[in-house]
């Protein structure tokens, strides 16, 4: 779908697709709809890899999201396409795996800007959000206070 006049769109992108994308998808969702601009937002979440194709996130991935008073997600896991790069304005990946993959299969005439997510953290002990699969929960919780505070500063740009 191409982008209407006067629309945004964003699309997170991690190596499954079952527990960064899906957990900044889903923040930042809710972040729009909160401001009162949903209206203006494509958003969606896809994986660099093809593991986790047809997957519902994983649990740990939602009970993090509802212990932080956050929707579950009910995402079916994808693998980005070339499609993407020309439907989505932003593309975040989240560490230097997923951004060398997102640069090695962007199309030359793509205008996508492709972004590391955690470089927009204010907290800038690091800007790498590690994957938390398979855990422990505090992986998780790790993983949901960086992509919370990166989606909240994305958010202010606008």
């Amino acid at each position: 779908m191409a982008n209407v006049v006067g629309t945004k769109s964003a699309l997170f992108v991690c190596l499954g697709n079952i527990c960064r994308s899906v957990m900044a998808e889903q923040i930042f969702c809710e972040l729009v709809v909160e401001k009162g601009v949903a209206d203006v937002w494509k958003i969606d979440s896809a994986a660099t890899s093809t593991w986790e194709i047809g997957n519902s996130p994983y649990e740990l991935t939602n009970s993090t999201l509802k212990k932080h008073n956050r929707q579950i997600s009910n995402h079916i896991a994808r693998q980005i396409t070339t499609q993407d790069y020309y439907n989505f304005n932003y593309i975040f990946g989240f560490d230097e795996d997923n951004m060398r993959q997102l640069n090695r299969r962007k199309p030359k005439d793509s205008n996508s800007e492709l972004i590391l997510l955690g470089d927009l953290d204010t907290d800038k002990s690091t800007n790498i959000i590690v994957d938390p699969y398979p855990g422990p929960v505090q992986a998780f919780e790790t993983a949901y206070e960086q992509c919370d505070r990166s989606c909240k500063a994305f958010l202010a740009q606008f």
